[in-house]
C-alpha cells in the first residue's frame, strides 16, 4: 500500500467529519453536516434489522461471523445509491478474498430490499431499517426535508414515520464489531469509490 494512498484514505476520513457536532442522544439533527457519527476504534450498537424475509437479525451476531464492509444508504430510489451498489457488486469477489462480508442497510422495507437486490442483480446481503433505529444508533440519522416525506413512508413500507435518512455511510468492522475505518459524507452524491474501499479493506486487516 503506498503512502500517497494512505494519506488519501486518511483524509478521506477527516475530511467527513470535520463538520459533526450532534451527539448520541441528542436531538437529531436537521441537516446532515450536524450528525456525530460513532468513531473509529469505538464498538458498533445493539440493532436489531430485518432481512428480506422480513425476520429480525442482530448486527452484531452477523459481524461475530465474519469481518465486515457495512454501508448506510438512502433507499433503492436514490440513483446515487444504486450506482454504489452497483460498484459494490462488481467487487464483491475482492472483498470475499480478503475475509470480509458485505452487509448494506437502508431504511427500506424487506419487500424493497428484494427490488433493489434484482434491479442491481446483487448476491451481498441487504437489510432492513425502516424505523431508522440503527442509523440513530450509529449517529448518522437527520430529520430529511419534506419533500422526501412520501418516499420515505412508502419505501420503508409506512414505518419511517420521523422522516429520518441516514448519512450514506462505509464502516469496515472487525468480528467483535469495531470499527477499523469509516467514510461518512453529508454530501449524499459523493460516495467512496469500489477502489478506495478495497485499500481501507486491506488496510483494516
Amino acid at each position: 500500500m503506498t503512502t500517497k494512498l494512505t494519506k488519501t484514505l486518511f483524509a478521506l476520513t477527516i475530511i467527513a467529519l470535520l463538520s459533526t457536532a450532534f451527539r448520541a442522544g441528542d436531538p437529531l439533527p436537521e441537516k446532515a453536516e450536524d450528525v456525530s457519527p460513532l468513531l473509529v476504534g469505538e464498538k458498533i450498537p445493539e440493532v436489531t434489522l430485518n432481512n428480506t424475509k422480513g425476520e429480525a437479525v442482530n448486527l452484531k451476531k452477523m459481524v461475530s461471523n465474519k469481518p465486515t464492509v457495512l454501508i448506510f444508504y438512502r433507499g433503492g430510489w436514490c440513483p446515487y445509491c444504486n450506482r454504489q451498489l452497483a460498484g459494490l457488486q462488481k467487487i464483491e469477489k475482492q472483498v470475499l478474498a480478503l475475509g470480509y462480508q458485505i452487509v448494506a442497510i437502508s431504511p427500506d422495507s424487506p419487500q424493497n430490499l428484494k427490488k433493489t437486490m434484482n434491479k442491481n442483480d446483487l448476491s451481498y446481503t441487504l437489510v432492513s431499517d425502516a424505523s431508522a433505529n440503527a442509523a440513530k444508533a450509529f449517529g448518522i440519522a437527520f430529520r430529511a426535508p419534506k419533500k422526501y416525506g412520501r418516499w420515505l413512508s412508502k419505501s420503508s413500507g409506512g414505518k419511517n414515520t420521523e422522516n429520518i435518512l441516514p448519512v450514506p455511510s462505509v464502516f469496515v468492522l472487525n468480528k467483535k464489531g469495531t470499527i477499523k475505518f469509516e467514510y461518512i459524507n453529508p454530501n449524499y452524491k459523493e460516495r467512496l469509490s469500489p477502489e478506495l474501499l478495497l485499500a481501507a479493506a486491506k488496510l483494516s486487516k
